[in-house]
C-alpha cells in the first residue's frame, strides 16, 4: 500500500473530509490532496503531522535494492 493510499483509507475510516483532516492535522488542503494524489515530493514533517492522527510516523525502512 502507498501512503497516499494509506492517507486515503485512514481519513474515509474516520469519516473525515479531506478539509477537516486538513484542519485537524494544521495543513493545508493543498498539502493533504497533494499527499492523497502520491506527489513525490513532500515535506516528511507536514506528512508526519497527517499520519500522527492515526497513530503512525514516518521512519527509515530496510530497503533490499541497497545494502550499503
Amino acid at each position: 500500500m502507498t501512503l497516499s493510499e494509506f492517507v486515503k483509507q485512514k481519513r474515509n475510516s474516520a469519516k473525515l473530509t479531506q478539509p477537516e483532516l486538513a484542519e485537524k492535522a494544521g495543513v493545508g488542503l493543498r498539502f493533504l490532496r497533494d499527499l492523497e494524489q502520491g506527489k513525490s515530493t513532500l515535506r516528511m514533517d507536514k506528512v508526519n503531522q497527517v499520519i500522527r492522527l492515526f497513530g503512525f510516523e514516518l521512519g527509515p525502512q530496510r530497503n533490499s535494492e541497497n545494502n550499503l
